[in-house]
């Protein structure tokens, strides 16, 4: 009998957001276990959760008696543990490009915009709510160029490739969200528009959004 998940998560967290979408997707029960990256300096740097997650970084999952940090290795994780339906094509060649999106998002997009980083350019620097915005704008329209680019070079389907979801769709939606939040414009992305409207036509990306989770306030 498999070990029940569990996954410590915080409603607009968009790493977060990916595990959670990928879990959906696998059709995987979990234990959401909220932690607040705002209250009392932030629940993620307290103690109890540091022996979790040393980082103090969400998402965390528990998979039983294991333990994995990281929302990419975690979507590996799961995908080489709970490999149907799978979010990887099957061609080596395809999943290099499925993980060429996906890290265009969690390595060159997010890390720059995450809510450490804005704090830091708040409290150093000086940056208020408009500059913070800027500067989160200026992030996700770059990263969103070059993934517009490599979406035109196909294969044209209704998600970032083919059509059915993978790791590419968990990472591109979750940054859209953003992208949104932060009032980038996004005329000039109709290709990432399609592949998002098609994501979010699913339950399991519906059932994944910041609004729809129990600590969304």
């Amino acid at each position: 009998m498999a070990m029940a998940l569990a996954l410590y998560t915080y409603w607009r967290s968009s790493a977060a957001y990916r595990i959670r979408i990928a879990l959906n997707l696998k059709g995987l029960a979990y234990e959401a276990r909220p932690v607040h990256l705002l209250n009392e300096g932030g629940e993620h740097l307290k103690p109890a959760y540091r022996e979790v997650s040393p980082q103090g970084q969400l998402p965390t999952l528990v998979d039983g008696d294991f333990v994995v940090r990281q929302s990419m290795a975690i979507l590996e994780y799961l995908e080489e543990t709970r490999p149907t339906p799978a979010l990887l094509p099957a061609d080596p060649r395809h999943r290099a490009r499925v993980r060429e999106l996906a890290l265009a998002v969690s390595t060159d997009i997010h890390p720059l915009g995450n809510l450490r980083v804005l704090k830091e350019i708040e409290g150093r620097f000086g940056a208020d709510a408009a500059a913070k915005a800027a500067w989160s704008r200026r992030w996700i329209g770059g990263g969103f160029d070059g993934i517009e680019a490599l979406l035109a070079q196909g294969p044209r389907g209704t998600f970032s490739w083919g059509d059915t979801p993978t790791l590419a769709d968990v990472c591109l939606v979750p940054q859209y969200y953003n992208a949104v939040r932060w009032e980038l414009d996004l005329g000039p992305y109709p290709l990432i528009r399609r592949v998002v409207e098609n994501c979010n036509a699913l339950e399991a990306f519906q059932k994944a959004a910041p609004e729809s989770q129990p600590d969304a306030p």
